[in-house]
């Protein structure tokens, strides 16, 4: 059996740190007490200005997007055919479970950070440090995805208008070399490129092929600028950009229904098939193992909701609108999901539905033409909103991370003297999203994002659960119900999702696991604020 590269990197990286976590125990295991949270609460810097509506609103903002937009047309072709309704009945379960724990959480700690803060609370520093590097993971790799779905409904909009961009400038590579392999063997595929893009090739620089998502690139530091000026005027944004994609999704529910013909949910669970992924890999789906793996990869479209406990330190009062905001999001969202992913496979056969713009070619093909117009406006809207989300929560997690010394606070937790808003951590986020949304494959990008998720999401249950017993008389404004069955399910029902997930992914996330454990104890662990402050303080407590 051989193993790859990125596998054998990673265990070599864990191995060789075995012994410092070890002997290093009683430093990295120790607990950031509850109380340093509140009064670090009392002095934050950032603006108090979000409403429970708005944090709904941010919510809302974050999980409609490129899951519903895109990601429900490879769902239902690649893996669970008309039953991706199932899927997203099964996810939504998974994701309920979590989000009871995170409003628990959010509720009596109600500070910037999500996971990474609830963890530091309640299993130590070393599982804060992973889970806040896995964030890191989660939100990087979700703003690409979405910038990449953003991309590819901008150029069906301007499409509309006979405008059209060459075909190296609206791919990476990778796929823009699928796409052409594809186009050599089917002249259907070679049409619609044409009908697409003014230039079907890719030019080369030092005979090496080159293409750039750059549609992609531009938007993300459109938004990055954008976060920059301010979490009110983000939030402004965010709520117009809800609004329009809300309203759409609705007319794609009311119109589309009327055109489902219902001899296209028939076999509503295909039989099992093997199906040839973007990269030439492939896998088993349809059948029951097929809505599972389906849940598991548009799990993408849930992720979101755990971003609006990322601003608790902007909130006018957390304790009680975070919970609410987490909770009210995911209920709208789930319904409005299950409801289209019905519509979608019922206008249009699974095996034809396009991949890209699922929804927008599917209204096409009953020649509802000028739905494209709406769809693709909704898609443009809602997947920006989703872009400010993602962006905004990922500079949240680097500055609650600095702050506590595990990154350079000099950096990272630096605040623009006008604006308020930690600059440098946006500028960064901005580099490195931009890059990965111009030269890396959404599929990838998705994948990667799902399983570092999950992970979160099985701590986030852990955590709430062991903190309810070490802790059971703490003020908590909103209690998980049920919860020695509400916390073990959402961490079985989420790690069911993580195990469904290809090998390729387990290589990838603990790969970048053991490169995150090795800047922890070259930098992290050093410079930790509770590092500097625990010896002879009796009040940090080792797990």
């Amino acid at each position: 059996m051989s193993i790859s590269p990125v596998l054998l990197i990673g265990l070599v990286i864990i191995f060789v740190l075995a012994y410092p976590i070890i002997k290093l125990r009683n430093q990295i295991f120790k607990r950031k007490p509850v109380e340093v949270f509140h009064e670090e609460m009392k002095t934050s810097q950032l603006r108090r200005v979000l409403g429970k509506w708005s944090l709904t609103s941010l919510g809302i903002g974050a999980i409609i997007g490129a899951g519903i937009f895109v990601m429900t047309g490879i769902g239902a072709r690649e893996y669970a055919g008309p039953a991706l309704a199932l899927s997203f009945v099964f996810a939504g379960i998974g994701c309920a479970l979590a989000a009871l724990c995170y409003a628990e959480f959010a509720s009596f700690l109600p500070v910037e950070g999500s996971a990474y803060a609830y963890s530091y609370a309640t299993m130590g520093e070393f599982f804060a440090w992973i889970i806040g590097w896995d964030l890191i993971l989660e939100y990087a790799m979700a703003s690409g995805a979405v910038a990449v779905g953003w991309s590819g409904y901008m150029g069906k909009f301007l499409n509309l208008f006979d405008i059209k961009l060459p075909f190296w400038l609206m791919h990476d590579v990778f796929s823009a070399k699928q796409a052409l392999s594809d186009s050599v063997t089917n002249t259907g595929v070679m049409a619609e490129l044409q009908s697409h893009f003014t230039q079907i090739s890719m030019p080369t620089i030092a005979g090496i092929p080159f293409a750039i998502n750059l549609p992609a690139f531009l938007i993300v530091w459109f938004v990055t600028m954008i976060l920059i000026k301010g979490i009110k005027e983000a939030a402004s944004t965010n709520v117009i950009m809800v609004a329009i994609k809300v309203t759409v999704v609705i007319f794609i529910i009311i119109v589309g229904a009327q055109y489902i013909n219902t001899a296209n949910w028939d076999p509503f669970i295909p039989a099992r098939a093997s199906i040839l992924g973007p990269l030439g890999d492939s896998h088993m789906a349809y059948g029951l193992l097929g809505i599972i793996s389906g849940a598991a990869y548009i799990f993408f479209a849930y992720i979101g909701f755990d971003t609006v406990s990322t601003h608790a330190g902007e909130s006018i009062n957390p304790k009680k609108d975070i919970p609410f905001g987490i909770i009210m999001s995911l209920i709208v969202c789930t319904i409005l999901y299950i409801l289209v992913s019905l519509v979608l496979t019922g206008m249009m056969n699974y095996k034809k539905i396009d991949l890209n713009a699922p929804l927008a070619v599917a209204f096409t093909s009953v020649g509802l033409k000028y739905a494209v117009f709406i769809i693709s406006v909704a898609a443009i809207a809602g997947i920006t909103s989703v872009l400010i989300v993602m962006l905004l929560g990922q500079s949240r997690v680097f500055f609650a991370m600095s702050k506590d010394g595990l990154l350079p606070k000099n950096f990272f937790g630096r605040l623009h003297t006008k604006f308020r808003t930690p600059y440098k951590a946006n500028l960064l986020t901005g580099t490195v999203v931009s890059l990965v949304a111009a030269f890396t494959p959404i599929h990838i990008i998705a994948e990667l994002v799902n399983i570092g998720t999950l992970l979160a999401f099985v701590m986030v249950c852990g955590s709430v659960w062991i903190m309810r017993y070490r802790e059971p008389n703490r003020e908590r404004p909103f209690r998980t119900p049920f919860i020695n069955v509400v916390a073990p399910l959402g961490m079985l029902f989420n790690l069911g999702m993580m195990l469904s997930l290809g090998a390729h992914n387990w290589e990838r996330l603990l790969f970048w696991l053991a490169l995150g454990m090795a800047i922890y104890f070259f930098y992290g662990r050093k410079h930790s604020v509770m590092y500097k402050l625990g010896n002879g303080n009796k009040e940090i407590e080792n797990f």
